[in-house]
């Protein structure tokens, strides 16, 4: 897998899944396409961040700075974000495929995010996971501190967006 690829040892992570009754080529474009500032909880918890909300999309993640590292269409899309994430505005740094694995900045963080499809007779499971790695023991502690009271509202986030994605997918 692409996550795999670009980040296969990290300090943090965390997966969500969901069973859809659709192919994952309907899911994959699906969860591409679908605006999850139709959420009212994506919306409202990205807008405490600071961040945008209007026509989120994966396809227009990247005006957050989010950039996509690699995709394996109708399976997976991996998208990333290198910064100093428990700072107010991040400090995010300008990445992209090519540097993103070369990135090793003392004092920030590197991550991971993918969206994945696989089938299973008539159910087709969608898959995210996140990945952090901490590129040095100050950050690492930084990063946990910030990571106990922010991963529940990740994590509602994350479920937020496979729920939307499934309701576009068994819709079509």
């Amino acid at each position: 897998m692409l996550i795999d690829d670009f980040l296969s040892e990290y300090d943090f992570d965390e997966r969500h899944a969901i069973d859809i009754a659709a192919s994952p080529e309907t899911i994959y474009q699906a969860a591409k396409q679908v605006d999850f500032s139709e959420s009212f909880v994506v919306r409202w918890l990205l807008r405490l961040r600071g961040m945008s909300t209007t026509g989120l999309t994966l396809e227009n993640f990247s005006y957050s700075r989010f950039k996509v590292l690699g995709e394996m269409p109708g399976k997976e899309l991996l998208i990333g974000l290198a910064g100093r994430f428990w700072l107010p505005w991040g400090d995010l740094q300008k990445i992209d495929a090519t540097n993103f694995r070369e990135f090793e900045k003392a004092g920030y963080a590197k991550a991971v995010w993918n969206f994945s499809v696989s089938a299973d007779g008539d159910v087709s499971h969608l898959t995210t996971e996140t990945r952090i790695k901490c590129l040095d023991a100050s950050s690492r502690r930084s990063f946990g501190f910030y990571w106990t009271f922010i991963q529940p509202f990740s994590a509602l986030i994350r479920m937020e967006m496979l729920r939307a994605i499934k309701r576009h997918s068994e819709a079509t």
